[in-house]
């Protein structure tokens, strides 16, 4: 059963050799969200902060259930990781959209899909330059960039771009309990993340406890999509029967 890290996101994947230095991660963390990016793009995929594969095949696999869908979109692509989702679940094409050129570059690059041609557009998520043109949205580990109070403009914004029975679909991995160690690494990550914001511009928006399940729903309920649940079985259950993982699947 792969493990995942409940904070960094993943626990049993370390950086690879050929990932950023200490020095090149701290001055992605004194930049702004997007010039961060920019300078992480190339070596991104050898950190723990890429989606693992086997999250990836979880969730395809799920899709599949639902579909064949006809156009999907990876929101906050970053490198592509989800183009490999929408390649095995949609027909017609996909798209993926970041706000970050530098990992759009690395995106057009590496992402070779053997299914519908792949399309790569500069935007930021809480502004898509798309009309009700999707079947299917997907997302993986970028809403720790959105403040909560940004989510109702964020998922208006992909209740839009969806065309009529669409869906909006994304993984969440449940949180550590509390007092566990990694509640307290989540718990000191977001207070240190705060008080970087606090004394220094830019801002660098990163916040791994801000994305709560309950307040998601809610949220995606009054964008008008209506929220299933799945359980993610390959990822076990929690010692109070909970899922370690589910599929937010929200329905235009």
């Amino acid at each position: 059963m792969p493990r995942l890290f409940p904070s960094f996101p993943y626990a049993d994947r370390m950086f690879d050799p050929e990932g950023p230095s200490l020095r090149e991660l701290a001055v992605q963390a004194l930049s702004s969200v997007e010039h961060g990016y920019d300078l992480l793009a190339p070596k991104f995929d050898r950190t723990p902060f890429r989606t693992p594969d086997a999250v990836l095949d979880a969730v395809a696999s799920a899709l599949a259930r639902r579909g064949p869908f006809a156009s999907g979109l990876d929101l906050c692509c970053g490198t592509g990781a989800g183009a490999a989702v929408l390649g095995r679940v949609c027909r017609s094409r996909i798209t993926g959209v970041d706000f970050s050129a530098g990992m759009l570059d690395v995106a057009r690059r590496r992402v070779r899909c053997d299914g519908p041609p792949a399309g790569w557009v500069r935007a930021d998520a809480r502004a898509l330059p798309f009309t009700a043109a999707f079947d299917l949205v997907v997302s993986f580990g970028a809403f720790g960039h959105f403040l909560p109070r940004e989510l109702p403009g964020l998922f208006a914004q992909v209740h839009r771009v969806l065309r009529p029975g669409g869906c909006f679909a994304f993984p969440v991995v449940a949180p550590p309990r509390p007092g566990s160690p990694g509640y307290w690494a989540l718990l000191g990550f977001d207070a240190v993340m705060r008080l970087r914001n606090a004394v220094w511009r830019p801002p660098f928006v990163m916040y791994y406890r801000a994305f709560r399940l309950g307040e998601v729903r809610r949220e995606l309920a009054r964008a008008g999509f209506r929220v299933e649940l799945e359980a993610l079985p390959g990822f076990g259950r929690r010692g109070d029967g909970s899922p370690r993982v589910r599929l937010v699947v929200a329905r235009r």
